[in-house]
Parts: C-alpha cells; sequence; structure tokens
C-alpha cells in the first residue's frame, strides 16, 4: 500500500472563482444556533411520472454521464456526539458543501443530491466541468470546513472524506443506481483512505479513481496532480487505485508543498475515552 504524499491546498487563501437528467427543481453563511439555522434545501428530485406505466417501464433503461461526488463524515457515530451534535454537523456539511459548490461555479441547485446520512450523494450534470472538481473545489471546501469548525465546539466539528469519479447512471423512481456510484462509494469506503486521514491532521481526504486521475486531474495544470498520491484500495468486491490529496488548515502556498503533519492528540475526530485516572 502507498501512503498518501503531500497535500497541495490549503484553507486559508480564498478561493478563485450542468444533462444528467431532468430535475425539479461568495458569502458563507455564519454559524448559527441550532433551533435559528434554516434547513438545507431539500435534495432535487427526478420527477418522475410514477403512475404512468409506461414512464415506469421506461425509467430504469434511461441513462446519462455525470460526475460523482460522495462526502462522508469521519467519525460521525462516535460516542462522544450527541444527536443534537449531529443535527448541527449535518446542517454544517450541508452550508458548507453548498457554499463551495456556488463558489466555484457549480450550480448546486442544478445537482441531484441524496442525503446518506453521514454524507451526501451529489451528481453533477455531464456539461459541468470536470477540472473545477480538481482545480477550485478542494481548496473552496476546505476552508468551508474550516470555518465551521472554528464556530462550534469539539463535538460538533468535521473532517469529510471525499470520493470523486464519473460514469453511466441509470434512475428509476426511487432514485439513481449504477456501477459508478458503487464504485465511488467504494473508493470512499476504504479501509485505507481512512486510515490516511485518521493518521493526518488534514481537514479533508479526496480520493480520485483511477479513471478519475487519468482523465481529469493528471491534465489539469492547476489540480497540482504531482500532489496526488496512488492508494490501493480493498473495499468489499472491489480491489483497484485510487489517488489521494489530503487538504491542509495551514496558511502555507497551493505550491509549498506543505506535507502530512502528525495527528492532533485530542483531536475531535478521535473517540474520547472517559474513565478513573490511574
Amino acid at each position: 500500500m502507498s501512503t498518501p504524499g503531500q497535500y497541495g491546498f490549503d484553507a486559508h487563501p480564498e478561493p478563485s472563482a450542468v444533462g444528467c437528467y431532468a430535475l425539479s427543481s461568495g458569502s458563507t453563511p455564519e454559524p448559527e444556533a441550532i433551533m435559528s439555522s434554516a434547513a438545507p434545501p431539500p435534495p432535487a428530485t427526478l420527477g418522475l411520472d410514477v403512475g404512468d406505466p409506461a414512464a415506469r417501464d421506461a425509467v430504469g433503461l434511461a441513462a446519462a454521464h455525470c460526475t460523482i461526488v460522495a462526502v462522508d463524515i469521519e467519525g460521525f457515530g462516535q460516542h462522544h456526539r450527541s444527536n443534537t451534535n449531529r443535527v448541527r454537523i449535518r446542517r454544517g456539511l450541508y452550508k458548507a458543501m453548498q457554499a463551495a459548490f456556488e463558489g466555484v461555479g457549480i450550480p448546486w441547485l442544478s445537482c441531484h443530491r441524496e442525503d446518506r446520512g453521514d454524507g451526501i450523494l451529489i451528481l453533477a450534470r455531464a456539461e459541468t466541468p470536470k477540472a473545477l472538481f480538481v482545480e477550485r473545489l478542494p481548496h473552496a471546501l476546505a476552508l468551508e470546513l474550516a470555518r465551521h469548525n472554528s464556530a462550534h465546539p469539539c463535538e460538533e466539528q468535521m473532517r469529510l472524506r471525499l470520493a470523486l469519479h464519473a460514469g453511466e447512471i441509470n434512475y428509476d423512481e426511487y432514485g439513481v443506481t449504477g456501477y459508478s456510484i458503487i464504485h465511488a462509494f467504494r473508493l470512499l469506503d476504504a479501509p485505507s483512505l481512512k486510515v490516511a486521514l485518521a493518521g493526518s491532521s488534514a481537514i479533508l481526504a479526496i480520493i480520485g479513481s483511477d479513471w478519475f486521475f487519468t482523465e481529469v486531474i493528471r491534465h489539469s495544470e492547476f489540480s497540482n496532480a504531482a500532489s496526488y498520491s496512488p492508494l490501493e484500495v480493498k473495499s468489499k468486491e472491489t480491489e483497484t487505485r485510487g489517488w489521494v490529496l489530503l487538504g491542509s488548515t495551514s496558511a502555507k502556498s497551493h505550491h509549498s508543498g506543505a506535507g502530512l503533519r502528525s495527528p492532533r492528540h485530542g483531536s475531535c475526530s478521535r473517540t474520547v475515552r472517559r474513565g478513573p485516572r490511574r
């Protein structure tokens, strides 16, 4: 297994300034108290007429090419978090994702979104430039996460894993499916990626599929492709290679080659163990 190397973006400089199917449907929001903060917008829906038998028969055969973004909150179920903490984290996640997407020119409301409890599945239309997801989104999202964490207690801070892939998606009256989505989640849930994030002080771990790295990241002048490191992925039936970038919260520049920092003791991403002193 290769060890992820240096990461080429940080969370402090300001970020520089879509189909799949028919969908119904840069300032950062300030943190608010849970009872007063506005709930995130509902996910975009497919708008299918499921009462029409012909539509039901045909819709499962419909497919389109999408960019796939899957995100997951590290340690969401840890025991030191209360359900109230989790609600605030989820609201912070949606705010951070929407602000980052819209801040780099990816239309959030034009993306199909499905809530996953401790994460989100996002499908962007084929006409959305894939380069935006690697040239501008990593930095913008790291910045939004850092802003959220700076305004919340330890139990409500978060670090994210994010997978990038693209491929054909089938949709029906229940949502979406396809091997490409399965592959993205196998990357996202890979034990080796979890270990890479846990062993660093990064705020964001991005893993691109081998296809996404070869076709998009490697050819982008501004993705800092040299900072991605290969990572062997073994997750359920999937054995593949992903490409990992760990996002810093330091103030170093994109091209400074900032390396991984050692894990912080007492990090919010760690389980808090309480017991008698010895």
